[in-house]
């Protein structure tokens, strides 16, 4: 690897660490304003009750800021557990038939072309062809493909897959990307929890505390808005974010696999397998797409490019990740053949 090479790695590894703590700084902050908001609220609704029962305690803040903190450091230590969970990844141990030893082999020779540790190996039992890595870091890192990826691929295509993976693991891409996944699912209960919470809370107002809704003024009323909104929109955001940082990824951890196998063409013939394949995706949810070498879920706008495909799609189209890859690919074979006259 080129010193040039090597700075960019490590600047873009410094990055993704940069991310990773603003990311989990802004969730607890978001906690907070749920929480403080709420007790603003409460406490201008009552300032005019009786003092007994003006709000006074801004207990709900306090709970929120602390849960918070504790959600965001929950997610960041157990988001790779969270995301082979919910994909219902087996992991190889001791490998059963030859696909499986041939996966073992070709991560474990990835692994030191890409000059890291191992990473633990699973299986999601998907007919469906994919692979995505997760973990915090390259010592606790994991590397999971699908049933169909194996029976659908080459060792060659395999192991250019396993090197884009290997790429993300390099480039710090799946702290990232697994914190953020981690993160979709607890806003995601906490808004159910929170819909419920209104729910229950309305079927049990009474004619009290309608009396005193009608006394709320105009501020009241406008931060009462914004408040729901941010409990409805908050895991709106939190996947957009999730989208917005996986695209451009693709196409660095792409290189890198050209870079570790010295084959671009054989990612973009598995790109292409992958493309084509048609068999439904029945482990790997929204939650986790961004993570995925390709789109599981088959999206349209994963094919498109322009200011809304770059912020709403979780992948680059895969026609000119092939492209490049090709691109790449015969540029290679051009250099070599006119050093072999």
């Amino acid at each position: 690897m080129t010193d040039e090479t090597s700075l960019n790695l490590f600047q873009q590894q410094e990055t993704n660490r940069r991310r990773t703590f603003w990311l989990l700084c802004g969730f607890v902050l978001f906690m907070g304003w749920l929480g403080f908001g709420g007790d603003y609220i409460y406490a201008l609704s009552t300032a005019h009750a009786p003092a007994p029962e003006q709000h006074h305690v801004w207990w709900f803040g306090i709970v929120m800021l602390a849960l918070g903190a504790m959600l965001a450091g929950y997610a960041y230590r157990t988001g790779p557990d969270k995301v082979l969970w919910a994909t219902g990844a087996a992991e190889v141990l001791d490998p059963v038939d030859d696909k499986q030893r041939q996966l073992v082999n070709v991560v474990e020779e990835m692994a030191i072309a890409a000059g890291v540790p191992r990473p633990r190996i699973w299986i999601v039992p998907d007919s469906d062809p994919n692979a995505f890595a997760t973990g915090t870091d390259p010592t606790h890192a994991h590397v999971a493909v699908t049933q169909g990826l194996l029976d659908l691929c080459t060792r060659d295509e395999l192991q250019a897959v396993i090197g884009h993976e290997l790429g993300h693991i390099k480039n710090l891409d799946v702290r990232l990307m697994t914190t953020l996944a981690a993160l979709v699912g607890a806003v995601l209960l906490m808004r159910d929890g929170a819909s419920r919470l209104f729910l229950f809370g309305g079927s049990g107002s009474s004619g009290g505390s309608s009396r005193k809704k009608s006394d709320l003024g105009p501020l009241v009323l406008v931060l009462v808005v914004v408040w729901v909104l941010s409990w409805i929109l908050a895991p709106i955001i939190t996947q957009l974010l999730a989208l917005a940082v996986s695209r451009t990824r693709e196409y660095q951890a792409d290189a890198m696999s050209a870079q570790f196998t010295r084959n671009p063409l054989a990612l973009a013939s598995a790109l292409q397998k992958i493309e084509a394949a048609d068999a439904p995706t029945t482990h790997i949810k929204g939650g986790t797409a961004h993570m995925c070498i390709a789109d599981p879920l088959g999206r349209h706008l994963t094919t498109r490019e322009g200011l809304v495909a770059d912020v709403l799609a979780t992948h680059p189209p895969m026609a000119k990740r092939v492209a490049i890859l090709r691109g790449m690919g015969y540029a290679q074979l051009k250099q070599a053949g006119g050093a072999a006259s």
